[in-house]
């Protein structure tokens, strides 16, 4: 069965210092290829040429539907020890729809091999304020995949297929994506895919991920971004369970 996705929540704009669209562009975009949604996730501010983490308080004040599509305030959050901690705010991560974590070069990082980055990305699986662990297929900082699945599964948190992993970014990230698809598909997790758009004309470009989970046999009920509806009641959830753990 062909999966068709509703969103793309993935998408940088020129604030990331990197990409090369404003908002309006990448709206604009995703309404010529049929999404009704995308996220808003510009870099951290520890990744080089990134915001400020002041941009990240205004981006809730973007109108919610621009150009017909509707927009989510968020943020990729880069992962800064094995401790995971985030280099955007508590405070500022609570103002946004959606957080998007992972690893990337170059924003000081202290990790060293497998066992410091898989302890991270649990410690980040088990941050209330996170939803989505992106591109867990870097070759760069490879992780015990059988864990993090696991830990994904237990704690309701959705792991990314980027399809640039496939195409522009991350060499080497194929076989250990095409891994993580299929330790997914046998523990029932929840998957997301994403363009990591870093231009308009990336955005809902996911062809060559889609190609590959389709294979694995994915059912699209266990795809969060095939429906505007099942992404907002995941996130309506996520944001009951960061109440109860504030109150707790």
């Amino acid at each position: 069965m062909k999966i068709c996705l509703e969103a793309d929540l993935h998408v940088h704009s020129i604030a990331s210092g990197h990409a090369f669209s404003t908002i309006q562009e990448l709206s604009e975009a995703a309404a010529k290829r049929g999404l009704k949604m995308i996220a808003l996730t510009d870099h951290g501010p520890s990744l080089p040429g990134a915001p400020h983490e002041f941009y990240f308080y205004r981006v809730p004040d973007l109108p919610k539907v621009i150009n017909g599509v509707e927009v989510l305030s968020g943020v990729e959050a880069n992962i800064l020890d094995p401790n995971g901690t985030l280099d955007v705010p508590v405070k500022v991560l609570g103002k946004l729809d959606i957080v998007l974590a992972g690893f990337h070069e170059d924003t000081g990082y202290t990790g060293t091999g497998i066992e410091d980055n898989t302890r991270a990305l649990i410690a980040v699986l088990n941050n209330p304020l996170v939803d989505i662990i992106v591109h867990p297929g870097n070759p760069k900082f490879p992780i015990d995949i059988d864990k993090v699945v696991q830990v994904a599964r237990q704690t309701e948190k959705i792991l990314e297929i980027n399809n640039s992993s496939f195409s522009i970014s991350r060499p080497g990230s194929s076989a250990i994506c095409q891994e993580i698809i299929h330790k997914a598909a046998q523990n029932g997790n929840y998957l997301v895919i994403n363009s990591d758009a870093h231009s308009s004309f990336e955005v809902g470009k996911t062809e060559k991920a889609l190609e590959v989970v389709q294979q694995a046999g994915i059912e699209s009920n266990k795809i969060l971004n095939t429906s505007v509806n099942l992404i907002k009641e995941y996130l309506r959830q996520a944001k009951q369970k960061r109440k109860k753990t504030s109150n707790s």
